[in-house]
């Protein structure tokens, strides 16, 4: 980097909005703004949850009666450090703001967004109302219908409501006849810009980083539930010849209800013991089934899910810049490494992802 004149405050303004606009999942969900103070990874942060009220009919003769406004806090563990580092040798031909930007601004941008996409996409773990079939891409305007009629169910707001689809299920909707038609549409722009757009009170939106669920193992001839539960976060299953295991984010439905599991689990002595979301109300012999390998879109209200982000403190001896904007922080460093003896510029971002209210979701199958 022969120009000094290209400092790490000037790279880190140019990357801050360019790392925004490449993020997805994060910008769709709901983002803690307080970034005052700096952390390091492993800081635990209290981030309010968006208030929840419930509306009542009003009474002549009582009057109204005042809801306390409560802002439930929830304590996340900031453990997660995306960071894309190069030897400033390689970017000796950046000799302006415009030659850093395409050697390394943008494409480091991109790397990071497509990390944190990634690793926020992993929540559909905790989501146990799914819509869809395991296998089977979603094609069709009932997909949609499906997804919201989950989400109306569990009485979800109807504003705001959001979907990241995998690239498959995408592609598919775009060739939906009622999407790209003029005459039944209204407007040629969804096959003009190649986006879905709104569909049924959903905007989707394309994700490559969004996950595959691969199942558990296990198996067994007729499997139920092995002894009654009442409102309980464990339930045992049992089945003739029943063996393998259940993993994080197995779908399980037991009656008419899917779960999500919380903890791994494996057979032991005829049964399998897990850990479930939400609780389970069952009767001993309940059938049970656990759904197979999927891709895991996910459909949602913004407050369903949260993504913190923090300033991360600037290193001693070093050029360094912090910069944060709308809830998101970024850091650029320029340093010494003195093990290998090279000049290093590096880009890094702290944050960490939560589900708030898993209600507000659901998991869409494909």
């Amino acid at each position: 980097m022969s120009n000094t004149f290209i400092t790490v405050k000037q790279i880190a303004r140019e990357a801050l909005p360019r790392l925004i606009d490449n993020l997805v999942f994060p910008n769709l969900i709901y983002r803690d703004t307080a970034c005052a103070s700096a952390a390091r990874m492993g800081d635990t942060v209290s981030v309010r949850r968006p208030v929840k009220l419930t509306a009542k009919d009003f009474s002549a003769d009582s009057g109204v009666i005042s809801e306390d406004i409560t802002e439930d806090a929830v304590n996340i563990k900031l453990d997660r450090i995306a960071t894309v580092d190069t030897e400033i040798s390689a970017l000796d031909g950046a000799l302006d703001i415009d030659s850093m930007a395409r050697l390394f601004i943008e494409p480091a941008a991109a790397a990071l967004a497509e990390k944190i996409n990634s690793d926020g996409l992993e929540l559909y773990r905790d989501i146990p109302y799914v819509g869809g079939t395991a296998g089977k891409t979603p094609c069709e305007l009932g997909d949609f219908a499906e997804a919201a009629f989950m989400l109306d169910t569990n009485k979800v707001p109807t504003g705001s409501r959001c979907a990241v689809w995998d690239p498959s299920a995408t592609a598919s909707f775009k060739q939906i006849p009622a999407l790209i038609n003029a005459e039944k549409c209204g407007t040629s722009a969804s096959l003009r810009s190649g986006s879905i757009g709104e569909v049924f009170g959903i905007s989707s939106f394309m994700s490559q980083a969004v996950k595959t669920h691969e199942a558990g193992t296990l198996k067994a001839t007729a499997l139920k539930v092995a002894d009654a539960v009442s409102d309980s976060d464990t339930v045992s299953l049992t089945g003739s010849g029943i063996s393998g295991n259940l993993k994080v984010g197995d779908i399980l439905k037991i009656g008419s209800k899917t779960y999500a599991v919380k903890r791994g689990a494996e057979v032991a002595d005829g049964k399998i013991t897990v850990n479930i979301y939400p609780n389970i109300c069952a009767e001993k012999d309940e059938a049970a089934e656990l759904l197979g390998s999927h891709t895991a879109n996910l459909v949602f209200h913004p407050s369903a899910f949260a993504f913190v982000t923090r300033p991360l403190a600037a290193p001693a001896g070093v050029e360094s810049y912090v910069t944060t904007y709308n809830g998101i922080s970024l850091r650029v460093v320029r340093g010494y490494d003195m093990k290998y003896k090279r000049e290093m510029l590096s880009m890094d971002v702290l944050y960490s992802f939560a589900t708030l209210y898993p209600e507000l979701a659901c998991r869409y199958m494909g």
